[in-house]
């Protein structure tokens, strides 16, 4: 049960003395007077997830608040492209397994998610993910959003109603998380992000479990120094038009 757990994880509490297990990291804490031994694979100190929070919320208005001419800009093309609606919504799978509706300005046809299942055969990712470099669905417009990565600004607003932080894993699709193997599933143990250490070193891998590889590595070596890192790291990426 504990290796299990390990691989998803998940914080383990318990009350008698136990073999430390490969990944997990044990400290001794107090519930209700009783003390006892919590493991952990990912971040468990609260003040440093405090101060990704206060972050993740402070540069989130900074930059909702300094683009939002871009963002009603963005919004206006997509609409006078054919009438549709210029956000696109979809479920995704956040923190612990918990669903969210993710934000997106549509990059799309109006009847892409009907077109998906004959599209799959063409995927490029070997494993419980899509990607599909020429893919039919997307406008002109969709390209030039997604390779400057611009259709991802509203996510934004996620970061800010806590769903997602700025930097983090891949927010998944809940079909992707259905065929899950037990270790993929500790990449839901951090907040997924805009960006992460995956879009910044290993976005052309081909191997959905590179992927899962790189957010593992994440979590494992996460602080706060990190992510700034990587941010800045994301900015020439961007600039780069390495987006697909």
């Amino acid at each position: 049960m504990l290796a299990l757990c390990e691989q998803e994880g998940k914080i383990v509490r318990f009350r008698i003395p136990t073999p430390a297990l490969p990944i997990a990291r044990g400290h001794v804490e107090e519930l209700d007077g009783t003390m006892i031994v919590s493991l952990g694979t990912g971040p468990t100190m609260g003040s440093g997830l405090a101060l990704k929070r206060t972050i993740d919320a402070v540069v989130a208005v900074a930059a909702l608040v300094l683009l939002s001419p871009l963002l009603v800009g963005i919004a206006l093309a997509v609409r006078s492209g054919d009438g549709g609606p210029a956000l696109f919504r979809q479920e995704r799978v956040g923190l612990h397994g918990r669903r969210y509706q993710l934000l997106k300005y549509r990059s799309m046809v109006l009847d892409a998610e009907a077109m998906l299942a004959s599209l799959q055969d063409q995927n490029e990712i070997s494993g419980a993910a899509f990607k599909m470099t020429y893919d039919p669905r997307v406008t002109r417009l969709g390209r030039f959003l997604r390779r400057s990565s611009l259709d991802e600004l509203p996510q934004l607003v996620n970061v800010l109603r806590g769903d997602m932080s700025l930097v983090g894993p891949r927010p998944p699709l809940p079909a992707e998380v259905a065929e899950y193997d037990a270790w993929h599933r500790r990449r839901l143990s951090m907040k997924p992000g805009i960006t992460g250490l995956w879009q910044v070193e290993g976005r052309w891998d081909s191997e959905f479990d590179g992927w899962v590889r790189k957010d593992l590595e994440y979590i494992d070596r996460w602080s706060t120094w990190l992510d700034i890192k990587i941010m800045l790291r994301t900015i020439p990426a961007v600039l780069r038009e390495e987006g697909r």
